[in-house]
């Protein structure tokens, strides 16, 4: 098998893929039903997490922040090229990936690359958006070819966007003469499903090299939002055990860095800006919150770079700190969920040669 595409590819347009998020009250529980689609979750916690978007209004700013990073990119590829248009869909919202391909399919779109906002691998992050890119074009009439975007998460235009805005956040910290701790936050998983992936891994590395290019000091990777119930253990320490234990060691400020999301959804805003916050508040620590990388300019120049890279023969794979540079094909077995059964049909990996 091959995980590395070498060759000079020729693509009609790019394909952004997200997660998508319910942008009023009547869309919540239809969001909240393609979300947990072939989950055994209770009625019960699907209604709290109901409630946690009607806090506010049923909005989920993803939307909204992928809009402003899509602008953004279509700014860097008119100015830098390669001229292409870019069409957006979504897993779980308006607009949905199976419409979106479709109107790819009528505008006579042969070949197409994406980009699915996730830098890290992951069932959640990777695998589920190859397998809804399998279930959009299977049956369309005229579906473009796919090639997926390969994760950034160790690459510079990442990490340097995700350092300017950890600097930023160390900047805003009260001047007390005493270090501020440095939580870094991603969503949590299943351990099953952690372990049938590389995440962790990246997210330390990623956490790393990013503290390190903004002159931060010492560090932590924990999780947040066991927003669902698998019936097992998920990865922590969960961020307010954690911010428990920054108080007990003495600190009084802390920056929280939630380097694994590229952009502000219910996650961020609810779990970090809402509640860590009160637990901070409650046990006297001074948070202030890292901002995620959005359409910041390095990190949209990074998906422009990694489209040249795949049109690119022989490319050179930029990727910093020691692991090396994701690959463009998912091999047979990357990022399994972690469940019995197996493995639906899936977009984008690698092929037997």
């Amino acid at each position: 098998m091959t995980f590395y595409d070498n060759a000079a590819r020729d693509y009609d347009a790019v394909l952004i893929v997200s997660f998508g998020g319910p942008e009023g009250p009547d869309d919540v529980m239809p969001f909240l039903d393609n979300v947990l689609a072939g989950l055994r979750v209770p009625a019960p916690v699907k209604a709290r997490i109901a409630r946690r978007y009607h806090r506010f209004g049923g909005v989920s700013p993803i939307n909204r922040h992928t809009r402003e990073f899509i602008a953004a990119l279509e700014r860097e590829l008119a100015a830098s090229g390669p001229a292409l248009p870019v069409y957006w869909g979504n897993r779980n919202w308006h607009p949905m990936l199976g419409d979106t391909l479709a109107r790819m399919a009528a505008d006579g779109v042969g070949r197409a690359i994406a980009y699915v906002t996730s830098t890290f691998s992951s069932y959640s992050g990777c695998r589920k958006y190859r397998e809804d890119l399998y279930n959009a074009v299977t049956g369309l009439d005229g579906a473009p070819h796919i090639d997926k975007l390969r994760i950034g998460y160790n690459h510079p235009g990442f990490i340097g966007a995700m350092a300017d805005r950890l600097r930023d956040a160390l900047r805003r910290v009260p001047k007390t003469g005493a270090q501020p701790a440095l939580l870094f936050t991603a969503h949590s998983l299943p351990l099953s499903m952690a372990g049938a992936c590389d995440y962790v891994s990246q997210l330390r590395e990623a956490c790393s090299l990013t503290a390190k290019m903004a002159g931060a000091g010492p560090w932590e990777l924990v999780y947040q939002s066991q927003n669902a119930s698998y019936g097992e253990p998920w990865l922590g320490p969960d961020i307010e055990e954690a911010l428990e234990t920054v108080r007990a060691a003495g600190h009084t400020g802390v920056v929280v860095a939630p380097i694994g999301f590229v952009c502000d959804h219910m996650e961020v805003v609810l779990d970090l800006d809402v509640e860590a916050a009160e637990k901070a508040d409650e046990l006297g620590l001074d948070m202030v919150r890292a901002g995620t990388v959005g359409a910041h300019p390095a990190y949209v120049r990074m998906v422009r770079d990694l489209i040249v890279e795949r049109m690119t023969a022989d490319p050179e794979r930029p990727a910093l700190g020691g692991l090396a540079p994701g690959h463009d094909f998912c091999p047979v077995d990357c990022c399994l969920s972690g469940r019995p059964g197996e493995p639906r049909g899936a977009l984008c990996g690698a092929e037997l040669t």
